[in-house]
């Protein structure tokens, strides 16, 4: 590893624009300038001097294009990671504790002496680090205590993934320091999501963590065991189409058990058919015996259970319309996908207030002002957070300004795929 002095001259210098320009393209000075303030908050926070050796890494924010809610029935998606991103300083510190803190956010501590779960840490940060220190321990790596301090651009709430990012960062600096970076993207995705499940107490599947820490257009497929990766060249600019994300302002805040209840409903009609997970079930044997599934699960988890089929399909369908080349056929899947979403899946709105649907009035804006060209559905878990719309590049300007006439300026973000997933840029 390098010194703080000496990663902060190089960066001045630029003598680090190849390693920035691999991730950051055309933005390495800009990233640069990001480092170096985040190199400034490591050096206030735990008063290091210039001298202390550090890494400095970078893992990606993530985008989900088709299967909403598809990944714990072991089914199909089709995600990618986007060029927003958290990134962290980082150094061992050769004592039992490991300390993050992220800026604007309070320390997140743990002592390596105890790596049971907490009581009264759950679904807090401090959950995570310690479901990844205790996964990494229990594959055999030896993890020691270590600082990092971390800034990020992936927006809270935004269906962008920032605590996936944030395990999948915490994964990646222990992986660095301490393990000789032997686990690869699939692994460390596994890791973090066994202390979401685990740690932090929420029941997600594979898919967010696998983007981030994967890089690109990537299809997953989880058949069960280690998923199935393909990475796909999908230029989407080229096509003449942009991807904006627009944030609803609506907080996900008190949203657990709407989003518990998604994968309790599916897999409650699985086990109807004898079976654990969905992707188990034939859509043929699901609609043979609709009535009796109906009658056992309840009508909302049958229709969730039919959104699966259906999405499942049409990631599936994305994944060909974009190996060959068909971007009417890729539009056409994702405006399905969001259909599907909003009416079978039912995770654009809650029953809490009917006066309260957000994502549905962004959703029905956002039809008006793509005049039957592009496509927009619900990005991430739904119920509140972010739409997805892909629309032709000539409309962006015009699309920005009456959507954030609506919902507030900044609250629209441009977005591109990212080709590099987790990993150390400096040390």
């Amino acid at each position: 590893m390098r010194s703080i002095k000496e990663i902060r001259a190089g960066l001045a210098r630029g003598q680090f624009h190849q390693e920035l320009s691999r991730i950051y393209g055309d933005q390495a000075p800009r990233a640069a300038g990001r480092f170096l303030a985040l190199l400034d908050g490591f050096c206030a926070f735990y008063g290091a001097s210039e001298d202390r050796e550090v890494c400095l890494l970078s893992t990606p924010g993530r985008t989900e294009i088709g299967g909403n809610h598809t990944d714990h029935q072991l089914g199909r998606t089709l995600a990618a990671s986007v060029d927003i991103d958290t990134i962290a300083c980082a150094a061992p510190t050769g004592g039992s504790t490991i300390r993050i803190k992220s800026e604007h956010h309070r320390l997140a501590e743990i002592d390596l002496l105890n790596l049971s779960p907490a009581a009264g840490e759950m679904g807090h940060s401090p959950s995570l680090v310690r479901g990844v220190a205790a996964r990494m321990t229990e594959l055999g790596y030896a993890v020691g205590g270590l600082d990092a301090y971390t800034t990020t651009e992936v927006l809270r709430g935004s269906g962008l993934s920032s605590s996936a990012t944030f395990e999948v960062m915490t994964a990646t600096i222990i992986n660095h320091l301490f393990c000789g970076s032997a686990l690869t993207a699939s692994q460390l995705a596994e890791v973090a999501q066994y202390a979401e499940n685990a740690y932090f107490g929420k029941p997600c599947g594979l898919m967010d963590q696998m983007a981030c820490a994967t890089g690109g257009v990537i299809s997953l497929y989880f058949s069960g065991g280690a998923p199935v990766v393909e990475r796909l060249p999908f230029d989407l600019s080229g096509a003449g189409y942009a991807m904006c994300i627009v944030d609803s302002g609506v907080s996900h805040a008190g949203l657990k058990a709407e989003y518990a209840a998604i994968p309790e409903e599916m897999a409650a009609v699985a086990r109807f058919f004898g079976q654990q997970v969905l992707s188990r079930v034939s859509p043929q044997q699901f609609y043979q015996n609709l009535a009796a599934a109906r009658q056992a699960c309840g009508d909302r988890a049958v229709l969730r259970a039919h959104h699966f089929y259906i999405d499942d399909a049409c990631a599936r369908q994305e994944c060909d319309a974009i190996a060959s080349g068909d971007m009417d056929a890729f539009l056409e899947a994702v405006n399905r996908s969001g259909r599907s979403s909003y009416m079978y899946l039912q995770n654009v709105s809650t029953c809490r207030d009917p006066r309260d649907q957000g994502l549905a009035v962004l959703l029905a804006y956002a039809e008006e002002l793509l005049h039957g060209r592009g496509a927009c559905r619900v990005h991430g878990g739904g119920f509140a957070g972010t739409i997805q719309v892909f629309l032709p590049k000539d409309l962006c300007q015009s699309f920005v300004s009456a959507m954030e006439g609506l919902t507030g300026k900044g609250s629209c973000h441009l977005l591109s795929f990212r080709e590099a997933g987790t990993g150390r840029v400096i040390s």
